[in-house]
């Protein structure tokens, strides 16, 4: 017998985690698109402008990987409204709840996973 996905928590698990993706997001001056908010004050040495570049460069890194983040979610919530949540894009099998319940937006099985 199979065990079943609770998609009542699993959404619920995502709706949460996309609330931490934005609040990060957020706290690294992006929108939720991703798009920088701020502006950059480079100082007034030109050291000063490649320790802001640096960390500028890492911010970036940072928020490209928030909105990667965010964009599996959003996908993983769209599937739980099409019926489709749960279900390996590789294999087409029921991803094991187990990896559900530790990665909500997974979307494939771990043998899958595995094999890429």
């Amino acid at each position: 017998m199979t065990a079943t996905i609770d998609e009542a928590a699993a959404e619920a698990l995502l709706i949460e985690e996309r609330a931490k993706v934005i609040r990060q997001l957020t706290d690294l001056g992006a929108d939720e698109s991703g798009a920088l908010t701020g502006s950059v004050d480079y100082g007034d040495a030109f050291a000063d402008a490649g320790a802001v570049t640096a960390g500028r460069t890492e911010a970036l890194g940072l928020v490209e990987s928030a909105k990667d983040r965010l964009g599996r979610i959003d996908k993983a919530i769209g599937k739980i409204g099409t019926g489709t949540y749960g279900i390996c894009e590789t294999c087409g099998e029921e991803i094991e709840p187990d990896r559900i319940e530790y990665l909500p937006a997974a979307r494939r099985c771990v043998g899958c996973k595995a094999a890429s």
